[in-house]
């Protein structure tokens, strides 16, 4: 089956969820939350959303349940943002604009890493254009909410992909899938078109039925962000040793498709 074909199957099973609205998601925003991230074989997904569809509701923006999104991330010049979680540093810091495509919503967002290993995310809403330098309202909102300083900050990366919202029916749990992942820095660009990156967030990590679905399909955790991927990817000289092991296993779901893809399946 092809990527094309896939995606119109996933699409097929994102309709059959009972649908949420951003309105109705307001209880579940985990702004201070945990989260686990999870690579997926996008020959899996459909499987996957077909046994999780009694369990969640999917979010509807305009008559689509597949969303695009778009999201300029900042570092300094010598990455130090991305070294900080290369190196498993807490107390680390994501700094990105997020054009919420469908919704024609934008966000200027800080996302924090605690040493208690939460994930606190801060934002103010910004119109919809993407700028590499930021501006007074965005660098004043960065120096009140972190230690890094505006001016050392540029966006140095683009990462857009399609993303599905499912949100637990009797719990405090929000799953997120992103899909045709497609990484742009300088010149280069990267497109995983074969996996899905999930992230399960929850108040606290607990019972869920999607981390029972995903471990009965031999999914394991990882802790591998799409910023830190875009960079390694665009920039294979980037130092990226602590990822080596997650790199290859990315590699590994990416040969299960092609053989899935290549077998006519």
């Amino acid at each position: 089956m092809s990527t094309d074909n896939l995606l119109d199957k996933i699409n097929e099973e994102a309709w059959l969820f009972e649908k949420i609205t951003l309105d109705e998601m307001d209880s579940v925003k985990l702004m201070d939350r945990m989260d686990v991230k999870y690579l997926i074989p996008l020959n899996l997904l459909p499987e996957v959303l077909q046994e999780a569809r009694p369990f969640y509701k999917l979010l509807e923006i305009n008559n689509e349940r597949l969303c695009s999104y778009e999201t300029l991330y900042y570092d300094t010049e010598d990455y130090k943002l991305y070294h900080s979680h290369q190196s498993g540093r807490l107390n680390r810091y994501k700094v990105r604009f997020r054009n919420y495509v469908g919704s024609n919503l934008s966000f200027f967002e800080i996302k924090h890493k605690n040493n208690k290993g939460r994930t606190l995310k801060t934002r103010i809403k910004q119109p919809s254009t993407f700028e590499e330098v930021l501006n007074k309202e965005k660098a004043d909102f960065l120096e009140k909410t972190t230690p890094l300083l505006a001016n050392e900050l540029k966006g140095n990366l683009m990462v857009n992909y399609k993303r599905m919202t499912l949100v637990n029916k009797t719990s405090k749990e929000r799953l997120t899938m992103d899909l045709d992942l497609t990484f742009i820095k300088d010149q280069n660009e990267v497109i995983y078109n074969q996996l899905v990156v999930a992230e399960v967030k929850q108040e606290k990590l607990g019972a869920s039925p999607i981390i029972d679905i995903f471990k009965k399909h031999n999914l394991r955790a990882g802790s591998i962000s799409k910023y830190c991927l875009g960079v390694m990817s665009t920039d294979r000289e980037m130092k990226h040793n602590r990822f080596k092991t997650k790199f290859l296993h990315l590699k590994k779901i990416i040969n299960q498709y092609d053989s899935f893809a290549g077998a006519g399946i």
